[in-house]
């Protein structure tokens, strides 16, 4: 049994990671199919059980009952640990569990821990150390992840906690409150357990900044607090971190955030800023706010103040690349990731310009990164597609509703035309499976499809097809 989990966890932490997934999900879905989780005491289906803990652990929000009237108190807290679980992620769970147990840290857990800070590990093959995160910094890393999340989420609810207070609840319940959306926010998973949901809070806007911060913080990734926490601890030493040295990784990450969160803010307002359904109702400066909102949302937040079924078919598809996109690498978002969006993009500039090689900031990024990134479009592409079809032949609804809750599944965002709710149990399944498939992440997917990868010490004649 040993030398089974020494050869799965060295030799292929992609599929460790996927048990790991898998056995959270088992778990979880348990606890919430008990009758003392629901609160009028019956025992939930097993289908809403199943897709609720899917979704708590995948960080989605995407649900299939009423959140804020079908769970008890112990069903709440149930997600509320499932969240923060699957946001720090399985495998950097599992390495923290080792670290305190053996109060150390070996090369197998790093090799472990190193599967959720950086997927390139998963094919088994050699990785530059100069990759978003060196083995020798798991361990900071992974103080990082505890630490962060612990302080975000108790920041996060202190501030909030008037605004909670403010609905005329007990303090018990404000205080409650105040946690879990903490917890949905910084985890990017957008659950509304409160009975109003967000709407209560909709003209809130000290609480709706908040909460948007936090979303934000959580869509950066570990890699890139880490990196900005040396720099916050050491002040007399800023000219070792500072920007200029932060690596290329940090960089991408950061600039593609910021001109997706205003390029998507500046595209809602202009797409729906007539719109009856969503901004048209509201004045000029609620509607610039509220778009900044929503572009922030639909990288992977969840939460939703105006009706998503209402939006125009153009601002329904720009909320779509938007969700595809998702946040940063080893984060608490889902989808394809910035990174390849930022890789992807710099190698169709580098081509147009007619360069060698692809290059930012002073850096050349290698063939590998940039194959990587095209197999994370096409497989990120090919689970929507398939996901969408299905679920498309068996609901009937409208496609685009289809394809804007699948992308929304398949990102781990939980924003809905309120379609999700209503679906039958077997498309719920298909958009369960799309759920997993976006949180565990397509590389980490292929790797663990694949065979470990071997050396191959000949190569073909080169031939060079016609492309395009």
């Amino acid at each position: 049994m040993w030398h089974w989990f020494r050869v799965i966890t060295t030799r292929s932490p992609a599929r460790f990671a996927i048990l790991v997934f898998a056995a959270l999900i088992l778990v979880f879905t348990t606890l919430l199919a008990l009758p003392i989780a629901a609160a009028d005491g019956t025992a939930t289906s097993l289908p809403d059980a199943l897709f609720t803990a899917v979704s708590t652990i995948c960080v989605t929000g995407l649900v299939s009952v009423d959140m804020t009237a079908h769970w008890s108190l112990f069903g709440e807290i149930v997600i509320f640990v499932g969240v923060n679980i699957g946001g720090m992620g399985a495998l950097t769970l599992a390495s923290m569990l080792g670290l305190i147990i053996s109060k150390r840290m070996g090369l197998r857990a790093k090799l472990i821990a190193a599967g959720d800070t950086n997927p390139l590990r998963a094919h088994g093959g050699a990785v530059s150390e100069s990759q978003a995160v060196r083995l020798g910094d798991v361990g900071m890393l992974l103080r990082t992840v505890a630490l962060s999340t612990l302080i975000v989420e108790l920041v996060v609810a202190l501030l909030i906690l008037p605004s909670t207070l403010a609905q005329n609840v007990h303090w018990v319940e404000g205080t409650w409150n105040a946690m879990t959306y903490a917890a949905m926010s910084f985890t990017n998973t957008g659950f509304t357990l409160n009975s109003g949901g967000l709407e209560v809070f909709a003209s809130d806007f000290y609480f709706l900044t908040v909460v948007m911060i936090s979303v934000f913080i959580g869509s950066l990734g570990f890699p890139v607090l880490l990196a900005l926490s040396r720099n916050l601890k050491s002040p007399r030493k800023a000219h070792l971190v500072r920007p200029s040295t932060w690596s290329l990784h940090v960089k991408l990450t950061i600039v593609t955030s910021v001109i997706l969160l205003f390029g998507g803010a500046g595209a809602f307002l202009l797409l729906e800023y007539g719109n009856p359904g969503t901004f048209g109702a509201m004045p000029a400066g609620e509607t610039v706010f509220q778009s900044l909102f929503m572009s922030t949302m639909t990288r992977s937040g969840g939460f939703s103040v105006v009706d998503q079924g209402e939006l125009y078919g153009s601002g329904m598809i720009v909320g779509s690349m938007l969700m595809f996109i998702g946040g940063g690498s080893a984060s608490t978002a889902g989808g394809i990731k910035v990174t390849t969006l930022a890789v992807l993009a710099l190698a169709v500039w580098s081509e147009a310009r007619g360069r060698v090689s692809v290059q930012a900031y002073g850096r050349r990024v290698p063939s590998d990164v940039q194959r990587v990134a095209v197999a994370v479009l096409a497989w990120g592409a090919t689970i929507v597609a398939l996901g969408t079809i299905v679920i498309a032949q068996i609901t009937h609804e409208p496609i685009a509703e289809v394809l804007f809750d699948v992308i929304s599944g398949f990102g781990t965002v939980g924003l809905s035309t309120g379609l999700t709710e209503n679906l039958p149990t077997p498309a719920l399944i298909v958009m369960a499976v799309v759920i997993f498939m976006g949180r565990v992440g397509t590389v980490t997917l292929a790797a663990a499809v694949a065979a470990t990868s071997r050396q191959q010490h000949f190569a073909f004649p080169v031939e060079r097809p016609i492309v395009g």
